[in-house]
């Protein structure tokens, strides 16, 4: 009995199919590389509000960055963290560069401002404002 030149065909295009996925299986379990040029911070927010400088707990803040490419189109990413009782956020692999920072809380008005993240370890502080009154 012989197989049909199709059938051949067929057997070896899944084999090189299963060639490939075992290979890519294996690249993923890799951990990935960091480059020497990109370079991370750790940014401190510090958030607070009204005349008395009082620390304003469960803000959310939202950080944008544009990862820019080459070859592609530039690639935004986002992270968001939320502040503590103290009214400060830890953002750990932070990228250099400019930052968008834009925090959120229940009876302030809503901040956001670029920065730029040029050491190692930054703070920045915040200050909200209480919303105009409607009547």
């Amino acid at each position: 009995m012989k197989f049909p030149r199709s059938a051949a065909v067929c057997v070896a295009t899944l084999a090189l199919c299963a060639a490939q996925l075992s290979l890519g299986a294996q690249d993923k379990q890799t951990p990935p590389k960091q480059s020497s040029t990109e370079q991370m911070s750790r940014i401190t927010i510090e958030v607070s509000g009204g005349e008395t400088e009082t620390p304003v707990e469960n803000a959310s803040i939202y950080i944008k960055y544009i990862e820019e490419r080459k070859v592609m189109k530039d690639k935004k990413l986002e992270l968001n963290v939320k502040t503590n009782r103290e009214g400060t956020a830890h953002v750990p692999d932070a990228p250099m560069g400019r930052v968008l920072v834009q925090v959120v809380a229940d009876g302030w008005k809503t901040y956001g401002r670029w920065y730029d993240v040029s050491e190692a370890k930054q703070t920045i502080k915040i200050h909200l404002d209480k919303p105009p009154r409607w009547y």
